[in-house]
C-alpha cells in the first residue's frame, strides 16, 4: 500500500467508489469508528487506481464492479489518531452488479473479508440524511446529491 509516515505526517494515495442505486448511495464504516466514509482502499505499488477499486470490491464485497468514470480528485488534509494525514484520493462511479445481494437485498451487510470490521450500508442521498451523518471527507455531503458531469478537482481541509 503506499503510504508514507515522516513524524506525525502521513500521506496516503487512495482510491474510493461511488456506488449510487434508487438514489441511495452505498458507504462504509469500521467498528469503533464514529464516521461513515466511501468503500476504497489504498493503492499497492504498480497498480492501476482503477484496478485498486476493483480488487477492493472483490475483497471487501466480494463482486466484480463496472468502473463509469472518474468523478473527482481530491487532497485531502486532515487529522486522524494523532496524525496529520496529507491524502490523494481519487473517486469513481462505480456500478455493483445487478444480481448481487447488495442489490437485492437489504442491509447493512458485513465485510466478505474475513478478519475485517466493516459494515457497508446503502443511505439516501437527500440533504437531510447526508448531511446528518458524519460522512468524510465532509466535501461529499453536498457533491453526492448531484454527482458532477465532468472530472472535478477538490482542495478539502478537516474532517
Amino acid at each position: 500500500m503506499i503510504r508514507f509516515d515522516q513524524g506525525n505526517h502521513r500521506f496516503n494515495y487512495r482510491v474510493a467508489g461511488v456506488a449510487i442505486h434508487e438514489e441511495r448511495v452505498l458507504l462504509h464504516q469500521g467498528a469503533g469508528e464514529d464516521y461513515w466514509s466511501l468503500p476504497g482502499g489504498r493503492v499497492e505499488f504498480g497498480e492501476a487506481a482503477e484496478q485498486t477499486i476493483r480488487r477492493e470490491m472483490r475483497e471487501e464485497l466480494d463482486i466484480d464492479i463496472d468502473i463509469v468514470r472518474l468523478l473527482w480528485v481530491a487532497e485531502n488534509f486532515f487529522a486522524l489518531g494523532g496524525m496529520d494525514y496529507h491524502e490523494l484520493s481519487l473517486y469513481f462511479l462505480m456500478r455493483l452488479p445487478n444480481e448481487s445481494k447488495y442489490m437485492t437485498q437489504p442491509g447493512p451487510y458485513k465485510c466478505a473479508e474475513a478478519d475485517s470490521n466493516l459494515t457497508f450500508q446503502w443511505f439516501p442521498t437527500q440533504p437531510e440524511v447526508l448531511d446528518g451523518l458524519s460522512l468524510r471527507p465532509s466535501f461529499l455531503c453536498a457533491e453526492l446529491q448531484q454527482l458532477p458531469q465532468t472530472l472535478q478537482h477538490r482542495i478539502h481541509r478537516g474532517e
